[in-house]
C-alpha cells in the first residue's frame, strides 16, 4: 500500500505552509502573509518515528474558506475534501493568537464528517502569554490542543512524536481490492462510448456532440471474475477556452478523477495529432505517480500506410515523462481491443503493488552504479550510495540511504530509474525514489 497520508488543514494564513517546511526541515512550500498562496496540495515524504525507513505522506493544502481572486474556491475547496478523505490523519491548524473564528468552526464541522483521526495543533505560540488564550480552543471539538511555533520549531519534535504514535494503527489498513480506472482525453475521443464496451450495457450516454459529459460518472462492472469501478470523465479542453461554468467544473472534476484513479487510460484520438490537452494531463498524471495506458482509439479509421511501430515512438516521443506506459490501440465502436485494454490495466495495478526484499534490491543498484557510477560535483562529497530499502507501494516507493543528498544530480536519478525498469518487477509504472542522508548510528549507553 501507498504511505500514510496525512494532511495539514485549516483556514487561511494559520501557518500550514510554515508547518510543511518546519516539519520536513526543506522550504518546500510558499510562505506568504497573503491569503490563499497555496491552492493545490503540496505532499513530499516525511520520516516519522525511530525508524529510519518509516514515512508518512504529509500533503498542505489551500486555506479553507478563502475567496480565491481567480475564481478558483470550489477547486481548491475540492483539493482540501480529497486530501481529507486520503489522510490516515489529519493535522487541524489554528491560530493560537487569534482564538477561534468563524472559519475555524466551519472546518471542525467539516473534519467531524470526514470521520479521520484529528490532531488539533495551536500554531504561533511564540510566547508564554499566548498559552493562557487557548481554552476556547477546546470547544472545536479535537480535545486539547497541541501548541507549536512553526516558525521557530517550537512544540514540533513532540507533533512528530503524537504523529508517529496516531499514524501506526491507521497506516495497516489495506487497500480496496477494487481497482478504480479513470479515463481521460480530450473531448469527443469516444471516452464514454469505450465505458459503454466495458460495461455491456449503454450505462453512459454517447453522442457525437462534444462535451457531452458533464462530469465523472462511476461504472461498476466485472471482467474474468475481477471487479472494476471505471470512472467516466469530461472532455478536457485548454483551459484559455473554457467557456462557461460548466466546463470549467467539468475538467475539475476530470482531474479529481485521475487522483482517485488507482490506473488511468489517457485516450488519444488517432486520426488527430497529439495536442497541448494530452501534454497538460500527461504531466498532471506523471506529477501523481499514476500508472497509465496510452489508448489510441478509432484506429479503424487510420490510413493503411500508417502502422503501430510508427506511432508508438511518436506518443513517447511527445510525452516523455510517460515514456514507460505501455501502449494499446482500440476501436471503441467495434469493441476492439477493449478487453486487452483492461488486461494491460490489471497488470499495471498488480506491478504497482509489488514488493520487492531489500537485498534484491541492493544487488540491482550495486549492478547499476558498477556500470555507470554518479559523478562528484567539485563542491560535494564524493557521491555514495549505502542501502536502498522499499519502504511502500502504489507507487512503488525506494529510500535511498546516500551521504549526501545533493550530490545526486537530476540526470543520474533518471539513469536510475531508467535501470531499474529493467531489473525489478514494475517495468511499465512510475518508481518513486526518496534519497536520504544516512542514519547516524546511536549506541546504547
Amino acid at each position: 500500500m501507498g504511505l500514510p497520508v496525512v494532511a495539514i488543514v485549516g483556514r487561511p494564513n494559520v501557518g500550514k505552509s510554515s508547518l510543511l517546511n518546519c516539519l520536513t526541515g526543506r522550504r518546500i512550500a510558499i510562505v506568504d502573509a497573503t491569503p490563499g498562496v497555496t491552492r493545490d496540495r503540496i505532499s513530499t515524504p516525511l520520516p516519522i518515528g525511530t525508524d529510519p525507513e518509516r514515512y508518512v505522506e504529509l500533503v498542505d493544502t489551500g486555506g479553507y474558506g478563502i475567496e480565491d481572486t481567480d475564481n478558483l474556491t470550489d477547486e481548491i475547496t475540492g483539493q482540501i475534501d480529497y486530501a481529507m478523505t486520503a489522510a490516515s490523519l489529519i493535522l487541524f491548524v489554528v491560530d493560537a493568537r487569534e482564538g477561534v473564528t468563524p472559519l475555524d468552526k466551519a472546518v471542525a464541522e467539516r473534519l467531524r464528517h470526514a470521520d479521520r483521526p484529528v490532531i488539533l495543533v495551536a500554531n504561533k505560540v511564540d510566547s508564554f502569554n499566548t498559552l493562557t488564550e487557548q481554552g476556547e480552543l477546546h470547544a472545536l471539538g479535537f480535545g486539547k490542543p497541541m501548541v507549536i511555533s512553526a516558525t521557530h520549531q517550537l512544540g514540533t519534535d513532540a507533533l512528530l512524536e503524537v504523529i508517529a504514535e496516531r499514524v501506526g494503527s491507521a497506516a495497516e489498513a489495506e487497500d480496496e481490492p477494487i481497482m478504480k480506472l479513470a479515463i481521460v482525453g480530450k473531448r469527443n475521443v469516444g471516452k464514454s462510448t469505450f465505458i459503454n464496451a466495458l460495461a455491456g450495457t449503454d450505462r453512459v450516454i454517447v453522442s457525437e456532440i462534444p462535451g457531452t459529459t458533464r462530469d465523472s460518472v462511476d461504472v461498476r462492472f466485472e471482467m474474468d471474475g475481477r471487479a472494476l469501478l471505471a470512472i467516466d470523465t469530461a472532455g478536457v479542453r485548454k483551459k484559455s477556452k473554457l467557456a462557461d461554468d460548466i466546463e470549467y467544473y467539468s475538467r475539475h472534476r476530470a482531474m479529481r478523477s485521475i487522483r482517485r484513479a488507482d490506473v488511468v487510460m489517457l485516450m488519444f484520438d488517432a486520426v488527430e495529432p497529439v495536442g497541448k490537452v494530452e501534454k497538460q494531463l500527461a504531466a498532471y498524471i506523471s506529477g501523481l505517480y499514476k500508472p497509465t495506458v496510452f489508448v489510441v482509439n478509432k484506429w479503424d479509421l487510420v490510413p493503411e500506410d500508417v502502422t503501430r511501430d510508427e506511432y508508438g515512438p511518436y506518443l513517447t516521443r511527445i510525452l516523455p515523462e510517460l515514456s514507460y506506459a505501455p501502449i494499446i490501440f482500440t476501436s471503441a465502436d467495434g469493441g476492439d481491443g477493449i478487453g486487452e485494454a483492461i488486461g494491460l490495466a490489471g497488470e499495471l495495478f498488480n506491478q504497482a503493488r509489488r514488493r520487492v526484499p531489500t537485498s534484491e534490491l541492493n544487488i540491482a543498484f550495486e549492478e547499476i552504479v558498477a556500470a555507470h557510477a554518479p559523478r562528484a560535483k567539485l563542491t560535494h562529497k564524493y557521491p555514495k550510495i549505502y542501502y536502498v530499502t522499499q519502504i511502500a507501494t502504489a507507487p512503488p516507493t525506494l529510500a535511498v540511504f546516500v551521504n549526501n543528498v545533493d550530490s545526486f544530480e537530476p540526470a543520474f536519478r533518471r539513469y536510475l530509474i531508467n535501470q531499474l525498469r529493467l531489473r525489478l518487477p514494475f517495468p511499465e509504472v512510475p518508481i518513486r525514489l526518496i534519497f536520504r542522508p544516512k542514519p547516524a548510528r546511536t549506541y546504547d549507553s
